[in-house]
């Protein structure tokens, strides 16, 4: 059985964007019920030199857009430079998906031996191919984020379980 690199990217990263978007539905309601305002609990960290919530699930995101745009030969998507609030990180969640899942699957699929540069917001570049952009870099680095986002809401007190990560049972792929 093989996998293909639109499996391994898209694939992966929609249904945990989806479980993204729901751990903030848990926080709005956290917040709602303890009777404080959400904007304290999207700039809390886990450590003073970690990024805040707020930017763990913006950096989610764009490990997401940059790496299929890279696949797919495209113009990434791009949100404004703001603090986004609870709403505004759902409706990036959503366009990210959207993104994500408009692009074609023959292109991203034929991208896995493609050379692409990684471009750092620093302006630093790293190559990679492809496949090993998504099994190496973009993948890992998305998962960092989601899983600090995670981390950072238990922190917090928000009432999760590892079953709010992992999202749903889903079906096997055939």
């Amino acid at each position: 059985m093989t996998i293909s690199l639109h499996e391994a990217s898209v694939g992966v990263y929609v249904p945990y964007l989806r479980n993204l978007s729901a751990l903030l539905d848990h926080a709005e309601a956290h917040c709602r019920a303890r009777k404080f305002d959400p904007d304290v609990l999207l700039g809390m960290r886990l450590a003073p030199n970690m990024y805040s919530l707020r930017q763990q699930i913006g950096e989610a995101n764009r490990h997401v857009v940059l790496s299929c745009a890279l696949l797919a030969g495209c113009v990434p998507l791009a949100f404004a430079e703001a603090e986004p609030d609870i709403a505004e990180l759902r409706a990036r969640i959503a366009a990210t998906i959207d993104f994500a899942q408009g692009l074609p699957r023959e292109v991203i699929d034929a991208a896995a031996d493609r050379d692409v540069v990684f471009t750092f917001r620093s302006g630093a570049t790293r190559p990679f191919t492809g496949k090993s952009l998504i099994l190496t870099f973009s993948v890992p680095q998305f998962f960092f984020h989601v899983a600090t986002a995670y981390d950072i809401l238990r922190h917090a007190g928000v009432d999760l379980a590892k079953k709010d990560f992992l999202g749903p049972p889903r079906p096997p792929q055939g």
